[in-house]
């Protein structure tokens, strides 16, 4: 079972996860980029994801990528962030540079988020919707957990690597591919001990 932090240590110790947590996301924003680029045919969408391409208006966008997953639940990713929604219990929007999970009562997007803007209000989240924020925020954790051990099994580390070499230009912090599934689990335990750190 997670240990919460000591207050006297917390602040230091939520700040290094957090830090590292930024790195971890926006990682892995980049790999499902070049998993949409593969040479071989785009990843997303033969797992089976919904691609929305950009209106003539919005050229300057990326297409949206929506899998719909088992128990009305489903998962949105943009370039500035991931949407996870379930119809138990709402929407969480993790922002690429900033691990802060923001909540919605809203499960399921309007429309394509082409920009931040297209989002629904997202908040911290209050007292009553914390339960909701953190089994969203755990699942989208465990979802792209489970993700990366899917790389790994069907493309090869290999691939990952390969991956991860054109992301690596010596200033990032790059999670090594033989880790990144793990990285998600330890920040899954990481985040259920100590989720009113991470939503201040």
């Amino acid at each position: 079972m997670p240990v919460a932090l000591q207050p006297n240590d917390q602040q230091s110790t939520i700040r290094r996860i957090t830090e590292q947590a930024v790195d971890l996301l926006s990682q892995q924003i980049w790999c499902w980029g070049q998993d949409v680029l593969r040479r071989e045919g785009n990843w997303l969408l033969e797992l089976g994801f919904n691609r929305a391409k950009p209106p003539a208006s919005r050229k300057d966008c990326s297409s949206v990528y929506t899998l719909e997953l088992p128990d009305h639940r489903r998962v949105v990713l943009r370039g500035f962030g991931v949407f996870f929604g379930d119809d138990r219990w709402g929407g969480v929007f993790l922002p690429r540079y900033e691990y802060r999970p923001k909540y919605t009562h809203q499960a399921t997007l309007r429309c394509p988020p082409w920009s931040e803007d297209d989002l629904p209000t997202l908040r911290p989240p209050s007292e009553s919707q914390r339960h909701n924020c953190v089994m969203l925020t755990l699942q989208l954790i465990d979802w792209i957990r489970g993700y990366e051990v899917d790389i790994a099994d069907r493309l090869g580390i290999e691939y990952r690597r390969r991956t991860l070499a054109a992301w690596d230009n010596g200033k990032r912090r790059v999670i090594a591919a033989e880790t990144m599934a793990s990285a998600w689990r330890v920040l899954s335990i990481q985040v259920a001990g100590n989720f009113d750190a991470f939503t201040a």
